[in-house]
């Protein structure tokens, strides 16, 4: 031990000698009381947290629930994060991925405690996942990941594939300019004020190609990550080459995206016809022009931080009920020019999306930790957090995130099938990093710079991730909440650990070896997202392959409102049979079901049987153990391992429907 972790030693016990315990979460109650008996998973693999604000802790819990139902197994030991929690037909089949938010998904999911997930998915973005239909900042999203978990081999490992794509990106460079440009569809947001105008005001699903804030941000964003994925490889030439390429990009945003007259980055047209003219500024304020501070772009300048006036005042992008994708004092805003079936289509000429509020508060975040210079304060930004935590709950008091939301009169715009539960943003990492304040460095030290203010003044989460460890942050101001002194407290692996103050930032620095968070990969034999060739499903009853193949197609959720699964519907018996067919024998020891129940009549069988085809006959499989079939969770059936080409599951359901929405085979 050296002297220094010597003397941290020591002071650590005095610490814990002289300062009142405050005892840890109750995990297995909060898991019990948000998740019931699916609680195993989020008991493995979330931070769990509670403070003053219940609904803020109410989202925070559904939001892990949502990302869950998004975790998609495609192979053995792969998985992918969706967008939309089923298919659409613009998504990336067979995976049905969208690259437009994956930025979020790996914000979101670096703070689940096994990098696991989020390694699967990033190595499916950057081998072919990230097509590029849409602006990225993948690069980015990834080194924040590495940041949490320490991994250094993992990310090195994706330094080629994400310098080509940050390359490829060079078919939207305009060499005139020296900046990218792109049109509003392709930027994941139609009906812009550069697509609108460029219409003449008449359209603006796509075109408007116009030098955007997001796009060359997400751009600086990346190079300055692969110049630090770079510089830990030790390649030293294309550290310097990405840093450069970063600061003349970081430049260029300012120099020319700067609107002076309305104080914003705003867009510039590329696009060049009778109603707009090339490298002119679009009319108007957007909240896309907050993106620069995603990725702390700006430098630390008075005039810069003006913008960020728009977001806290209600006569520009701060509405009632959340913020506006651009202003009211805009020509075309909130003007409709889609609709389905007589609703309101997604437009961003106005109304409130999620994935822009959360670009934002990430952005203000980085603003309030990073930058003296700005007119926000940590209470704009609670409030702001409070304003999108709200947006999660419906009329009936349910939590159900939807596509996107009126900020002047509330509640949601787009609301069809495929806008339940919308994976298109993060909530969960600004209450990591933004309200408990957590912010790993590239080095070995940890800054926790908590943003709150009077009205939560107590928080605390446990079993947070950080470089293989386990941190629990507690915030009391006053030490009336927990009972102990007040400020923060904070331990690693169950350790108190004394902290440094640089400002209003505490410091932690890494001690200790890191442990293995990681998870064992396993081969589920009965997956097929292809819905072709082998396994292949079969059943007495709903035989269609569309139902036959959602319940092996890797995905798994018990959200009412929207099903994925094979169901008994149309039987007229107590017994039913769904079976899986291989074109060779395969050696199978666990059968895993997830039975969906809810209110509507889906009800668990009261008995499974496991069937296996051998010598020309099916047979019982001989349990290792009792089965429990439980609804809404997973019920795992264990058996003496059989070689076998196919395997039926026989429900037994005295006619009530029974919904299977997952089924997973095992060695």
């Amino acid at each position: 031990m050296t002297r220094r972790h010597l003397i941290h030693f020591l002071l650590v016990i005095l610490a814990g000698a002289c300062r009142p315990s405050i005892p840890a979460l109750d995990e297995r109650s909060l898991a019990g009381h948000y998740y019931q008996a699916d609680s195993a998973w989020y008991l493995k693999n979330i931070p769990f947290f509670e403070c003053a604000d219940t609904a803020i802790q109410n989202v925070y819990y559904y939001r892990w629930k949502m990302y869950r139902a998004h975790i998609r197994e495609t192979g053995p030991g792969d998985y992918v994060i969706t967008e939309f929690i089923n298919h659409v037909a613009w998504d990336r089949e067979p995976w049905c991925t969208i690259n437009a938010a994956a930025m979020h998904h790996i914000y979101e999911g670096r703070w689940l405690r096994s990098p696991y997930y989020v390694d699967s998915y990033v190595r499916y973005l950057v081998t072919g996942g990230n097509d590029r239909r849409y602006s990225e900042s993948v690069a980015d999203a990834a080194w924040s990941h590495y940041l949490v978990h320490g991994d250094s081999t993992f990310i090195v490992n994706q330094l080629d594939h994400l310098q080509a794509t940050w390359t490829d990106w060079a078919d939207h460079f305009d060499s005139r300019k020296q900046l990218y440009f792109i049109p509003a569809m392709p930027d994941a947001t139609e009906y812009t004020i550069a697509s609108i105008d460029a219409s003449g005001g008449t359209a603006g699903f796509d075109g408007g190609d116009a030098f955007r804030p997001t796009l060359n941000s997400y751009q600086y964003g990346n190079a300055r990550a692969i110049a630090s994925i770079a510089k830990l490889k030790g390649d030293t030439v294309t550290s310097r080459i990405f840093t450069s390429r970063a600061n003349s990009l970081q430049q260029l945003v300012q120099d020319s995206l700067w609107n002076p007259r309305l104080q914003h980055f705003t867009d510039r047209f590329k696009q060049d016809n009778q109603y707009v003219h090339y490298w002119n500024f679009i009319r108007g304020r957007e909240l896309a022009g907050m993106a620069p501070w995603y990725f702390n772009l700006p430098k630390d300048l008075p005039a810069f931080g003006e913008a960020w006036r728009h977001v806290t005042d209600t006569t520009f992008l701060l509405g009632r009920y959340g913020y506006r994708t651009n202003e009211p004092s805009y020509e075309h805003y909130f003007r409709q020019f889609v609709w389905f079936d007589g609703k309101r289509g997604s437009q961003w000429n106005g109304p409130s999306w999620p994935y822009q509020s959360s670009q934002t508060l990430t952005a203000m975040a980085n603003l309030l930790n990073n930058y003296r210079q700005h007119p926000v304060t940590p209470s704009d930004y609670v409030s702001a957090l409070r304003q999108f935590t709200r947006q999660h709950y419906l009329s009936n008091g349910l939590i159900n995130l939807v596509e996107n939301y009126d900020p002047n009169a509330g509640g949601p715009i787009v609301h069809y099938y495929w806008s339940n539960h919308y994976n298109h943003s993060s909530f969960n990492n600004l209450i990591i990093s933004g309200l408990c304040g957590i912010r790993p460095t590239a080095g070995d030290t940890l800054r926790i710079h908590p943003i709150t203010d009077a009205t939560i003044p107590w928080f605390q989460i446990n079993q947070v991730p950080w470089r293989g460890h386990s941190l629990r942050v507690v915030w009391d101001v006053d030490g009336t909440h927990y009972g102990a002194e007040s400020g923060l407290r904070v331990w690693v692996d169950d350790v108190p650990q004394v902290l440094t103050r640089n400002g209003d930032d505490y410091l932690l620095v890494m001690t200790g070896a890191k442990r293995n968070l990681g998870m064992t990969a396993e081969t589920n034999l009965a997956l097929n997202i292809r819905k072709s060739g082998y396994p292949k499903p079969s059943a007495s009853v709903n035989n269609h392959p569309d139902s036959l193949y959602q319940a092996i197609d890797g995905r798994r959720w018990f959200f009412d409102e929207v099903t994925n699964g094979w169901s008994t519907a149309g039987s007229t018996t107590n017994e039913d049979w769904f079976q899986l067919e291989w074109n060779r024998d395969q050696n199978i020891g666990e059968v895993q079901l997830n039975f969906f129940a809810d209110r509507n009549g889906y009800r668990v069988p009261y008995k499974v049987t496991v069937f296996y085809w051998n010598e020309g006959e099916w047979q019982p499989v001989q349990l290792r153990s009792e089965v429990e079939l439980i609804a809404n969770a997973t019920s795992f059936v264990r058996f003496q391992p059989v070689e076998t080409s196919s395997l039926r599951l026989v429900v037994s359901h005295d006619k009530a429907q029974v919904f299977l929405s997952e089924l997973r085979a095992l060695p």
